[in-house]
């Protein structure tokens, strides 16, 4: 590892989730006894692109071809972000110690299958760290699930170190395509999970009714009705009654599941069921709020969901005695948190120290995570 002090502090971490809306990138300065945000940068996915990573998370004609030129496609996407935080700051590359990259999720089945099952970022680091000339760190959930964990969520300890309260127990809600919760204890303890979709299916169903890739501060959504059999239906779905460590994504929760919660309802005006999924997404969310936080003072919102207006409006209606509040009030705007939590995993990594929880994955200890791809 190089020795100067700015190496070792300054890491990017680079973040294109469940959403599937882009990538999100920030350089983080690591020197502090806080990660400080030095710039972010989103750079959106081209139709092309985002139709095919979107194609590739079910079985499909000569899906590995495809798969390793999307990975190819996605990193190109990434060098443009990193080349963009770089230019923003007026920093060098040999600057930076290293990228965190997480990959594009198109397959997650921990524990499935074969007693081991797998998860399945799409993602060339090689490449990124050619076109770069910076070390990379990828491939961040598989060691995990080998060790017998669910690979996600690997945030939780991230969300600790930066909104953790001495003797106040906080819960952190990520709502990216899918929602996960952190559960911060007043005494220390961490427990973290995924709540079910985040913005996955409210963004397909958005897509497919008005064209738009998402709705804008959930004002559609506000204009529709809950339709309440749909949405105690929806509410019934066995992940969502499931004890921690579990994590889900679009291998559950994908326009196929919605469709077959939607025949019985094939006359349902399209803005009424967006009130329902927004209904439903955060009545997921309060439910573990409840379960598992229920002593929580505070839950603090990050992703692109914390953006969408009618969504925290719902959550702070089911949770009245919880103050819900965007990150961006505790000090890190919501589009920018996961992006930092893998640009400090990456830091794990080249300081050869675990960078997940044991308690929140269910692996059988804490491991040093990830792959390192040198420039």
């Amino acid at each position: 590892m190089p020795a100067s002090a700015a190496t070792q502090q300054l890491f990017i971490g680079l973040m294109s989730g469940t959403s599937l809306d882009g990538v999100d990138g920030v350089l983080a300065d690591f020197s502090g006894p806080q990660p400080r945000v030095l710039a972010h940068h989103a750079m959106p996915f081209a139709p092309a692109l985002k139709q095919e990573l979107l194609a590739l998370n079910t079985p499909s004609d000569n899906e590995l071809h495809r798969a390793a030129l999307a990975a190819n496609a996605l990193v190109r996407v990434y060098v443009q972000t990193v080349q963009a935080l770089l230019a923003n700051t007026l920093t060098s590359a040999s600057d930076v110690c290293a990228i965190g990259a997480h990959g594009q999720t198109v397959r997650h089945q921990p524990g499935a299958l074969d007693g081991t099952g797998y998860t399945l970022q799409l993602n060339n680091p090689a490449l990124l760290a050619e076109l770069t000339g910076i070390d990379v760190v990828a491939d961040f959930r598989s060691r995990d699930v080998a060790a017998g964990g669910q690979g996600a969520p690997l945030v939780p300890v991230f969300h600790q170190g930066i909104f953790g309260q001495a003797n106040i127990t906080v819960g952190v809600l990520n709502l990216g395509g899918i929602a996960n919760l952190s559960v911060l204890h007043a005494n220390g303890d961490v427990l973290g999970f995924d709540c079910g979709p985040g913005n996955a299916l409210l963004d397909h169903w958005c897509q497919a009714h008005t064209g738009d890739a998402f709705d804008n501060n959930g004002v559609w959504g506000a204009s529709g009705t809950v339709i309440e059999p749909l949405l105690q239906a929806m509410l019934a779905e066995p992940y969502l009654h499931q004890a921690p460590p579990k994590s889900t994504g679009r291998d559950l929760f994908h326009p196929t599941w919605l469709v077959h919660q939607l025949s019985s309802y094939a006359n349902a005006h399209a803005a009424d069921v967006q009130a329902t999924l927004t209904e439903f997404t955060a009545r997921a969310c309060v439910n573990d709020v409840l379960r598992y936080a229920a002593d929580a003072a505070e839950l603090i919102v990050c992703g692109g969901g914390a953006l969408n207006g009618l969504l925290m409006q719902r959550l702070q209606a089911g949770l009245p005695k919880v103050r819900v509040v965007s990150s961006a009030e505790r000090g890190m705007p919501p589009l920018q948190v996961e992006a930092a939590a893998f640009a400090w995993l990456a830091r794990q990594t080249m300081l050869g120290l675990p960078g997940n929880l044991p308690k929140v994955t269910g692996a059988q200890g804490a491991r040093i995570l990830g792959g390192i791809f040198k420039a």
